[in-house]
């Protein structure tokens, strides 16, 4: 099972910031979830900020909720004019389901003011230095739930 998807958006100049933002939402809501929409859209302008400084291109967008993490990156300059160097399908899977958030990547200068404007428009969506990696929780698991029979496992 994959644990990890990736997708390799086109921006500027093939499209602008606020159409990248648009072509990721919809990659993220083709299996529904319109309310999930408006939520991401409702972000644009700020994500259309981070998308035009390029933090996105080394860092990736990285989406967390039902099923695989999703890694957004986006190409500019030529890169974004070239046939082959984007991966814009849509989910298979409906990754905003249950728990979901989006971590935007972000330059250490406008960390501040990029995670105050987001967290006016919602929790689900914040922001990290383009430099950092995400964490996720991890789930803990009793000892008492696991016991390795050496016999069986020694069999040939």
């Amino acid at each position: 099972m994959t644990t990890v998807i990736s997708r390799t958006i086109r921006s500027v100049p093939f499209r602008s910031a606020r159409e990248t933002w648009q072509c990721i939402v919809d990659i993220l809501t083709a299996s529904g979830g319109s309310a999930h929409r408006d939520e991401l859209k409702s972000v644009m302008g700020i994500a259309a900020a981070i998308i035009t400084d390029k933090s996105p291109n080394q860092a990736p967008i990285v989406v967390l909720g039902g099923g695989p993490r999703v890694r957004i990156y986006c190409v500019y300059d030529e890169s974004a004019l070239e046939v082959d160097s984007h991966n814009e399908a849509p989910l298979s899977f409906g990754v905003l389901e249950g728990s979901w958030t989006v971590s935007l990547p972000c330059r250490t200068d406008d960390l501040a003011w990029v995670t105050e404007a987001l967290q006016r428009k919602t929790p689900r969506v914040t922001a990290r230095e383009e430099t950092e990696g995400i964490e996720v929780p991890v789930a803990k698991v009793q000892a008492s739930t696991f016991e390795l029979n050496v016999g069986e496992f020694m069999k040939p």
